[in-house]
């Protein structure tokens, strides 16, 4: 039977990995990252599973040692976040073109600087061409569900790629939530040993990821996006097996009160949940407002995104993170470049939001959308504004 806890959500990501049955992990500590290291340390010292904690002297370590424990067949799992999350830049398009499963968790904060170590999404946001499954949860449920999907998803026959799972540092990786476990039984059902394709062993030399010229290169790119884009149908596979087994269902654009909304607000991550209480508020007020929450970031849901933005006449993308000298944020941009195309489209204005961890209220995030709608109203239209900016 499942149980229900209160727990910190970065111990229960760290419970969730126990439960799936690693054979290795390496894992740096870096704020607000630090506790799923220190607690999947101590199931592992404890002997409730039987694998191997490596200590490692950095983040850049931490990633290349579980890239080469996934060669030989391993289930592994690492989490950074920030800072070290650049570090492992150099390596993480290696991992995905080598079609290797390892599975990350990203504690979201603020990239230096200056130095913050609070959230917002500008750590992931340099890392999304790198050929990862990119997914964001919104509360430590979702955390729990997504990172023991992650590894089925991952090491799937048809995907064979790097996943990570988002989990927004401090908003939600050091807060007590209510969390449903499943049953240890009920997960090995549902995730069955790694049959890996092929592994790198001793006895039987063999190469992975060398030299490639120009004439194979441009064709291996290819054949690494084709692979990214087609992870979709088995991401979709086995989040409806998750529903099916228990009960919880994921989408990759999730949506409330938006069927019959005018105007939409588009979140990603943890902010979902406070938006929701504003899109009620509105709707008290008679504004006929609704909530788009992007959840699967890589590979892009563009017919999702479409079909829930369909009939609203004004969109409001929240950004977490700059392009800076570009377009705004990075979500706004992908979002425009996704609707470019279709005949009807909402004007659509970009907030940047809660940069180095700042606060956003419910109050904050009406005050958005009325405003999106008597701008909408004038047919004014802006590019990007850093929203609650001082000075």
């Amino acid at each position: 039977m499942a149980k229900r806890v209160g727990m910190e959500v970065a111990i229960a990501a760290a419970e969730a990995v126990g439960m799936c049955n690693i054979d290795m992990a390496a894992v740096y500590p870096i704020t607000p990252q630090s506790h799923i290291a220190e607690h999947l340390s101590e199931i592992v010292a404890d002997g409730r599973i039987d694998a191997e904690f490596v200590t490692v002297e950095s983040e850049h370590s931490a990633i290349s040692c579980v890239t080469g424990a996934s060669a030989t067949g391993a289930r592994v799992y690492t989490a950074t976040s920030s800072q070290g999350l650049m570090l492992m830049h150099e390596i993480l398009p290696i991992v995905s073109a080598m079609r290797l499963p390892v599975v990350m968790g990203i504690a979201n904060r603020a990239v230096s600087g200056p130095l913050n170590i609070l959230n917002d999404h500008s750590d992931i946001m340099p890392q999304r061409d790198n050929g990862w499954i990119v997914i964001f949860s919104e509360n430590g449920q979702e955390a729990v569900d997504l990172t023991i999907q992650s590894f089925k998803i991952a090491e799937h026959p048809d995907v064979m790629l790097p996943c990570c799972v988002n989990i927004d540092g401090f908003q939600l990786t050091h807060m007590v939530e209510p969390i449903e476990f499943p049953d240890q039984k009920q997960v090995n059902k549902f995730l069955p040993p790694r049959k890996p394709y092929a592994t790198l062993h001793p006895d039987k030399p063999a190469s992975m990821g060398t030299f490639a010229m120009s004439d194979i290169f441009h064709e291996v790119m290819k054949a690494k996006d084709e692979a990214l884009k087609d992870s979709k149908k088995t991401i979709l596979k086995v989040w409806a097996e998750w529903e099916k087994m228990f009960g919880r269902r994921y989408r990759p654009v999730e949506t409330y009160l938006a069927d019959d909304a005018d105007v939409l607000l588009l979140t990603m991550g943890s902010m979902g949940e406070t938006a929701e209480i504003a899109i009620n508020e509105l709707r008290e007020k008679g504004v006929a407002a609704g909530l788009v929450k992007i959840r699967l970031w890589r590979p892009f849901p563009f017919d999702e995104l479409k079909q829930a933005v369909k009939k609203a006449g004004i969109l409001v993308v929240t950004d977490r993170a700059v392009s800076f000298g570009g377009p705004g944020g990075p979500v706004a941009g992908e979002v425009k470049a996704a609707l470019y195309d279709e005949k009807k489209r909402p004007l659509i204005y970009n907030q940047i939001i809660g940069l180095g961890g700042r606060d956003m209220a419910v109050s904050d995030f009406v005050k958005m959308v009325e405003d999106a709608v008597k701008a909408g109203a004038k047919g004014i239209t802006k590019d990007y504004e850093f929203y609650g900016v001082r000075g």
